[in-house]
């Protein structure tokens, strides 16, 4: 049925139950799961009224995020490992999570896309917005959102 799952994670909690489904369906299916950890980049407003930090300090940050993002797949890959599951742990770069799942899917050729949905409303998903409703809207494979 499916060759290559994408799973997105950010490791909390929801996003964890997302993993579970997508290494049992992949399982299922007998094929690749791709574990997906977008890590932003260092937001560098000078507007807000903040110190600017010197381009070291920034690209350290940013190198400590990316060795959470990998270990966070990582871990995944592990316990695919330990399921019979080939895993691909992958951490990208971006300012947009949605942004960076489209593009992934399209460069490596996922055919489903599983993420997670706090199922925000109102006021709470103006303010925070959804990257799985933009990932829902845009995306050319299917995606399945577990709550």
């Amino acid at each position: 049925m499916y060759q290559r799952i994408l799973v997105t994670t950010d490791g909390t909690k929801l996003s964890k139950k997302a993993v579970g489904h997508a290494l049992e369906l992949a399982k299922l299916c007998g094929c690749q799961l791709v574990a997906l950890k977008v890590v932003p980049r260092y937001p560098q407003s000078y507007f807000e009224g903040g110190i600017a930090l010197a381009a070291e300090d920034i690209s350290r940050i940013e190198a400590h995020w990316a060795h959470e993002g990998q270990m966070v797949v990582d871990a995944i890959a592990k316990l695919g490992a330990k399921k019979g599951v080939q895993v691909k742990p992958l951490t990208v770069r971006g300012d947009v999570v949605s942004d960076a799942v489209l593009a992934t899917v399209d460069k490596l050729g996922c055919d489903l896309v599983i993420m997670a949905s706090h199922g925000r409303r109102g006021i709470k998903r103006l303010l925070l917005g959804s990257e799985t409703q933009q990932v829902l809207t845009h995306s050319e494979v299917p995606v399945l959102v577990l709550k």
